[in-house]
């Protein structure tokens, strides 16, 4: 399985990547993960790139090759949606977080609804992570929120992912994140033959 995941500074990128690596190794499976932080203290780009399987050679996925990617920004899921395979599925928060130049007022940033219409076209699938997690009264959960509405796509059990959040979160934030996590599980649900969703909250 690859998995790359994309986002912003502060998102919680780096958190979702280990939870995921966890879940695989306690699973027994071999795991490689590699991280870019570029700027992320000043709201930069953040990747990571999960693969896991019998054996894994290299931690880096090539273009065109990852089986999910998961992107907490939307403009974030544009710069990487040539990562997607054919026959993968990107999950993106339609929230937009505007660069650094944009803010400036250096160049003229794309509209939200651009945005939104040039994923869609492409078959992706919005998820309102960060508005979740904002209702929930945590918006650093977001990434959370995201990761149990993908739980349907990964091979793990649910009852790993609440395992491995034990042992990853502090004890004052777990029980925000195991809500979130059960949050995140009841935006979207996939069909039985194809595993596409038929639903998103």
């Amino acid at each position: 399985m690859n998995l790359l995941v994309c986002g912003v500074g502060g998102q919680g990128v780096l958190l979702f990547s280990r939870v995921v690596a966890h879940l695989a190794l306690t699973m027994g499976l071999d795991v490689k993960m590699s991280e870019v932080h570029g700027m992320a203290q000043r709201g930069g780009s953040v990747t990571s790139h999960i693969r896991w399987g019998k054996i894994v050679y290299s931690p880096l996925i090539e273009e065109g090759t990852a089986d999910i990617v998961v992107a907490f920004e939307q403009l974030e899921a544009l710069r990487y949606i040539h990562f997607l395979a054919k026959t993968g599925k990107l999950f993106y928060d339609p929230l937009q977080i505007e660069p650094l130049p944009v803010q400036l007022g250096l160049v003229e940033g794309l509209s939200e609804s651009a945005v939104n219409s040039r994923l869609s076209a492409l078959g992706c699938y919005p998820v309102p992570a960060f508005k979740l997690a904002c209702e929930l009264g945590e918006p650093r959960i977001q990434n959370t929120v995201m990761l149990g509405a993908i739980s349907h796509f990964l091979e793990f059990p649910i009852s790993l992912y609440q395992e491995v959040l034990r042992s990853l979160i502090k004890s004052q934030h777990l029980e925000i994140n195991l809500r979130a996590l059960t949050a995140g599980r009841n935006i979207i649900r996939p069909k039985t033959k194809d595993g596409s969703p038929t639903s998103l909250g």
